[in-house]
């Protein structure tokens, strides 16, 4: 497709390991929904590079292979994949290409239409795996900084755009922010939570079952 050519032709640039493109928000998406995909991917392309992380943090290595492309020889040198993560395994590899002085490429002008709407408890969950996926990856912390400035800057973004587009929303918006802040710290903590919890607790069951066969 024509997207699909925009996002590969990133790699034109030979110092380019990973390429992702613009996620718009589908037309039934609900306001929150929609701002979710508005945030995250704007409307303008851009290289970035491990120095970037000075003034974008933990933005550095955000990645999303919902749509995305990754150099083979890039993605060989870093190891692959990993084997085993609840999430984040692009944000990973992404930290991992960055550190051996790849690019990432946002190319804006590849786009798909992808979206999601969660539940306050589904949120919550979601949170819970990402801040176990960052108490397993201290490193990104340190190299990149802390999660919870973009996160103020979310919901700071998020409010405004509720308050003008849907405002009667502001009160879910709330509850939801309070839940994604308790997922998280949760996760963050996850070694101090018997097994049978953090499986209630996840999204991803069985990458906690797997955690016991090592």
């Amino acid at each position: 497709s024509e997207s699909f050519a925009r996002l590969v032709a990133a790699f034109d640039d030979p110092k380019v390991g990973v390429a992702y493109g613009r996620q718009l928000p589908h037309k039934d998406a609900t306001p929150i929904s929609a701002h979710a995909r508005l945030f995250n991917y704007p409307p303008t392309s851009c290289s970035v590079t491990v120095s970037d992380r000075h003034t974008l943090g933990i933005k550095t290595c955000f990645c999303s292979d919902s749509f995305a492309a990754y150099r083979h020889a890039a993605l060989v040198e870093v190891g692959g994949f990993p084997a085993a993560a609840p999430v984040g395994e692009d944000v990973l590899v992404t930290a991992m290409m960055l550190k051996r002085d790849w690019t990432k490429y946002y190319a804006a002008d590849a786009q798909v239409f992808h979206s999601h709407s969660y539940t306050a408890f589904a949120e919550l969950k979601r949170a819970f795996d990402i801040g176990a996926f960052y108490s397993e990856t201290p490193w990104l912390s340190e190299l990149f900084g802390g999660a919870s400035g973009e996160g103020r800057r979310f919901v700071q973004s998020e409010f405004r755009y509720l308050a003008r587009l849907a405002p009667l929303l502001i009160g879910f918006a709330l509850v939801r922010t309070g839940a994604k802040a308790i997922g998280y710290g949760l996760g963050k903590r996850n070694r101090f939570i018997p097994l049978s919890i953090k499986k209630h607790l996840s999204l991803h069951r069985d990458y906690w079952d797997k955690q016991t066969q090592h």
